[in-house]
């Protein structure tokens, strides 16, 4: 695996940011966000998770050492029910506006930004590499303009045994790649492997790697004692489409309004409609692809199959197949404890 190229010193020229993002499909940019708020929100999430038992005790709890007992991922009722809470601070939704971003983005496109309404929040548990994602592309989970970047910011210094981001370079020009079903976020893995391709590194507070939603990325194993913690913002022009997914609080679990019940401004919250974007719907046929291989495999008694089964129960509109996934998940927990 190769190191990152370090972008850092193109941020002010746009158009060497837009060649480098055409040429790898990521941009690798130290110190691109304040340490100091990147702290505080970490110090904001520690406090939920030691309060639902997520860290060792015998710790000082900024130190982020993991209960293993309590090992939860997304899409998971313990993990939600930290994430809520952290989801709908005023804080948290503020950084994916931080200007050093928005800025960043508006010298590459050369005009205006959209910044996305959704926010992925993540939290990943040591030892525990069942729970780390696996290589996909972001077009399949977030579709609209092809021309959409994320930024993976990590809240905390993120050594590699921490399991930070891999992406594998220049993977963005073959449009929507092959996939399995996986058991990590998403529920799906791209299939190609990508040899020789793949690049990462260490970062600390404040550090970025900004992708296009069709490089092919995926999380390393925290092979550390610590909780690793990030967000995923996401970026376009204004002047493209946007999925309707695009605009929700992620995975629906609130209305903006309820977002917005606690904050002390109003300046941030609706602000996508000055720009009037122009809102796509979702296709849907990436996913019923992967659901049908999810559906045989947990017929077969697969548990791979149980990440997808998840997120149909948590997100599909359809209540016919939501039942099908609800007695499909019921079979793999019966499976699982007649095996005990």
């Amino acid at each position: 695996m190769q190191p990152f190229v370090d972008s850092s010193d193109l941020v002010m020229d746009g158009p060497a940011l837009a060649a480098r993002m055409d040429r790898d499909g990521y941009l690798f940019v130290r110190g691109l966000l304040p340490k100091d708020e990147l702290r505080a929100l970490r110090r904001a999430f520690l406090a939920l998770a030691d309060g639902a038992g997520w860290l060792d005790p015998a710790h000082d709890p900024m130190a982020a050492v993991a209960n293993p007992a309590a090992a939860c991922v997304d899409p998971q009722a313990p993990f939600l029910e930290v994430l809520r809470p952290f989801y709908v601070r005023e804080d948290v939704q503020a950084i994916k506006h931080h200007p050093n971003i928005v800025a960043l983005f508006e010298r590459m496109f050369g005009e205006e930004v959209l910044v996305h309404p959704l926010m992925v929040i993540r939290n990943i548990f040591p030892q525990r590499p069942d729970f780390t994602t696996r290589a996909h592309q972001d077009y399949v989970h977030i579709q609209g303009t092809e021309r959409c970047y994320a930024a993976w910011i990590p809240l905390h210094d993120c050594p590699v045994e921490m399991g930070g981001l891999q992406i594998a370079a220049g993977s963005h020009k073959s449009g929507v790649r092959d996939f399995a079903v996986s058991s990590g976020a998403g529920g799906l893995e791209v299939t190609d492997p990508l040899a020789g391709q793949w690049v990462s590194g260490d970062f600390e507070a404040g550090d970025a790697v900004i992708f296009h939603s069709l490089t092919v990325h995926k999380g390393m194993p925290n092979v550390s004692d610590r909780l690793r913690q990030s967000v995923d913002p996401r970026y376009q022009r204004a002047s493209e489409p946007v999925c309707e997914v695009s605009m929700r609080p992620y995975a629906d679990m609130f209305t903006w309004d309820e977002v917005y019940a606690g904050w002390r401004s109003t300046g941030l919250q609706y602000y996508w409609e000055k720009q009037n974007p122009t809102v796509v719907p979702f296709d849907r046929r990436y996913y019923d692809r992967r659901d049908e291989m999810a559906f045989a495999m947990a017929e077969a008694g697969d548990e791979t199959a149980r990440a997808a089964l998840l997120r149909i129960v948590q997100r599909d509109p359809r209540p016919d197949k939501v039942r099908r996934a609800n007695d499909m998940l019921a079979a793999l927990d019966a499976a699982r404890a007649a095996a005990q």
